[in-house]
């Protein structure tokens, strides 16, 4: 579980994230959705500690986080994985090099273990005899896989992803989708995901945020969602669904 308790954050004297206090559930997909510009990218990098917030606190289970030291910050980390837009792979790293990037950097692990390890995550995210191939020799929807599996390498308690479904066609977005609820209930994750997607809220929001000029205009379940009365809420409804109809189109 991760409780933010009314956290702020500035830039330039500018407040980006206003006094945002919530619950995310473990073993659940808790999505943060919201505009372009709305402050939910600033509050996932707030979270992980890539921001230093003005105020409040962030409680990963029941240690205060933004109060930790350095070391005691980095050890934290080694409990999370992080799936980046893009996926944001290593190009000049193969497939299973990329795997292996956390378990070279936070484990003593023989090469031999893990490259068991790695394997064993690449497996799970159903790919098979690409271990030595690079970034720009495998399609869009193999590099968010292969991403995940670098995220899960470390075995996390926390999960984090940051518009997954970014550059992905329709039916690959189903199936990244469904693959990180996966991991998330078969793993007892934590797991926070920032969307503009309206298809990964229906398919996957067991709880969901909805985020406006950096506060927290709503929260409930995918079920609750269309029957809010929150008027903005129901604009970025249809705004995501029109969207998602031309991008279609386009396709």
């Amino acid at each position: 579980m991760i409780e933010i308790q009314n956290i702020s954050k500035s830039f330039d004297g500018v407040e980006v994230i206003k006094d945002i206090d919530i619950v995310f559930e473990k073993g659940k997909t808790n999505l943060i959705i919201g505009q372009s510009g709305s402050g939910k990218t600033v509050l996932l990098k707030s979270i992980v500690g890539l921001h230093a917030i003005d105020t409040g606190r962030i409680f990963y289970d029941n240690i205060i986080f933004n109060e930790l030291d350095f070391e005691d910050k980095k050890k934290m980390r080694q409990k999370m994985g992080m799936l980046f837009q893009g996926g944001a792979l290593f190009d000049s790293n193969t497939v299973e090099e990329n795997v292996m990037f956390p378990l070279d950097m936070f484990t003593t692990m023989s090469y031999d273990e893990k490259q068991d390890r790695a394997n064993e995550c690449l497996k799970r995210v159903n790919i098979v005899n690409a271990n030595h191939l690079y970034p720009d020799e495998i399609s869009g929807g193999m590099k968010k896989r292969v991403a995940i599996a670098r995220a899960i390498a470390l075995n996390p308690n926390y999960l984090f992803c940051d518009e997954p479904n970014s550059g992905l066609d329709p039916k690959t977005a189903i199936l990244i989708d469904n693959l990180i609820k996966e991991i998330t209930e078969e793993y007892e994750m934590t797991t926070i995901v920032n969307t503009h997607d309206m298809n990964s809220v229906m398919e996957i929001g067991d709880k969901v945020m909805f985020i406006h000029k950096g506060e927290k205009w709503w929260e409930g379940t995918r079920d609750d969602i269309f029957n809010t009365e929150n008027e903005e809420l129901n604009n970025f409804i249809f705004a995501s669904k029109l969207s998602r109809k031309i991008r279609d189109l386009e396709k």
